[in-house]
């Protein structure tokens, strides 16, 4: 059964604005050239943030079958709900990524024209200075194509593996839910296209809001909860101080070698580059593999040592503003933990009483920046010792790697399985969680699965002490930030 638009009830004007931005624009794909194979560059697993799926997690990525875990429960148990939360696919750069490599660009430019010719054509800032800019402003973090390809990919293998969850029956119940930014709600359209021509292969794809199940629903409270903290508004987002170790490891000395064999290798002046060009120029081989499936120019301006030490420089921020450097950066999440919590309590209590799981499936698509506090909130990826400007070389085999924890696409998905052979009502009911499609171990036990009740007694206290309002709240005297 079909839904008319009129379902889209209670969406504030924004959010709704921004949802029929992202669906025209999904009908109307932008013109810029996308990519027709897939390149591999000895780089590509030091991109961070900007790392493909496919070269970071799930090296199947680009195979609609997926790749079953033998971690996964067997058919003892059956799922009976699912809670993803997915990060956004491949997306194009922002402006301002897109204005520093246009300086870039012209800087090269320049000096191309100063040289008279006398470089001659081979060099490699003459290369750079010849390749095409693909980007424009506009374009501005937008999803492409790649990364819709990303969301109808992992739609199918997660439909594949609990084919009971994403039944034909059940499309109707599936509940999903975005981040307002037109590369989340793109990418929940593509990810409920692709489970509609799934379940309904007969027909033609309607208009995403005429599905019976609706379109994602905006909540920006739940899927950027970092804009809506105060306390980490004022003590990180907007805190000069707070990113101190980022800075200073841009001008430490393994950014100024790095610094000084590009000015070389591009023949311009040493001080006409700086750390954030040269990120920016790393970056560009990375967005022109994903988008484009290029190799470029760009990607010859760095070797692997260049590369760990710049993923180095994107794990900094991340850690720091995103990860275990400041306590508000995870406790700002404890409301969209106890989201996913409520929805498993929900299906137990409706298990119990014979009652059929009204959301079967909740399918939620943020950021990077979403699930990055959520798995340090959890407790995973924490290194022994903080990562600072001064111990890259301590900190080489680091666990906390974002590429390989929140590449493009990445999903951290709850199971909760109901088990009829139980032996005790309390192993009725047990869960498991995957990441980027594979198990993940119980960071306080390293245990494949968890006896629901369990699980919910180790994070009791992030579930019943962990109140938003009060840990985004500033305080009254202007402390300074904790660090951890």
């Amino acid at each position: 059964m079909l839904r008319g638009p009129g379902s889209l009830v209670g969406v504030s004007v924004a959010p709704a604005a921004a949802l029929a931005v992202a669906l025209l624009s999904s009908v109307s794909r932008c013109s810029l050239p996308e990519q027709t194979g897939r390149e591999v560059s000895p780089l590509s697993s030091y991109f961070g943030t900007k790392t493909r799926y496919e070269d970071a997690a799930y090296k199947e990525a680009s195979s609609e079958e997926p790749r079953r875990d033998r971690s996964l429960l067997d058919e003892a148990c059956t799922p009976v709900q699912l809670v993803a939360l997915i990060r956004h696919g491949t997306r194009y750069p922002t402006a301002k990524q897109i204005r520093k490599l246009r300086q870039l660009h012209e800087l090269l430019q320049a000096g191309r024209a100063g040289q008279d010719g006398a470089g001659g054509g081979g060099d490699l800032g003459a290369a750079l200075a010849d390749w095409p800019l693909w980007y424009e402003d506009w374009v501005d973090g937008q999803l492409v194509e790649k990364g819709r390809q990303d969301m109808r990919q992992l739609a199918l293998r997660l439909a594949s593996l609990f084919p009971t969850l994403f039944s034909r029956e059940n499309y109707g119940r599936l509940q999903l839910v975005s981040s307002s930014k037109h590369r989340c709600v793109e990418s929940g359209v593509a990810f409920l296209n692709a489970l509609w021509q799934l379940c309904h292969p007969e027909m033609p794809l309607p208009d995403v809001t005429e599905m019976e199940c609706g379109p994602p629903r905006i909540n920006d409270k739940l899927m950027r909860f970092f804009d809506h903290c105060e306390k980490f508004s004022s003590e990180v987002e907007n805190n000069d101080t707070a990113l101190y170790h980022v800075e200073a490891f841009k001008t430490g000395p393994e950014m100024q070698n790095i610094l000084k064999k590009v000015a070389a290798t591009l023949q311009v002046p040493v001080n006409s580059l700086n750390a954030d060009l040269i990120q920016v120029a790393f970056f560009t081989c990375s967005f022109d593999l994903a988008i484009k499936g290029v190799k470029s120019p760009w990607c010859d301006v760095f070797d692997t040592d260049d590369g760990k030490v710049l993923e180095y420089l994107n794990d900094l921020k991340q850690y720091w503003k995103r990860g275990y450097g400041y306590a508000i950066n995870s406790r700002s999440s404890c409301g969209l933990f106890q989201d996913i919590f409520q929805h498993l309590d929900k299906a137990v209590e409706q298990k119990k009483r014979s009652q059929p799981v009204s959301s079967p499936v909740i399918l939620q698509f943020g950021h990077a920046e979403t699930l990055l506090p959520l798995l340090s909130l959890m407790g995973y990826f924490k290194d022994k010792e903080p990562l600072t400007a001064y111990n890259y070389k301590e900190q080489i085999n680091r666990k906390f790697r974002s590429g390989l924890i929140v590449p493009y696409a990445s999903n951290l998905v709850f199971v909760l399985y109901h088990c009829k052979n139980a032996r005790t009502p309390k192993e009725e009911f047990q869960v498991q969680m995957l990441l980027n499609e594979k198990v993940l171990p119980l960071a306080h036990s390293q245990e494949t699965v968890s006896l629901y009740e369990d699980l919910k007694n180790h994070y009791k206290d992030i579930l019943q002490s962990c109140h938003t309002s009060q840990e985004c709240k500033l305080p009254k005297v202007n402390n300074t930030s904790d660090e951890l």
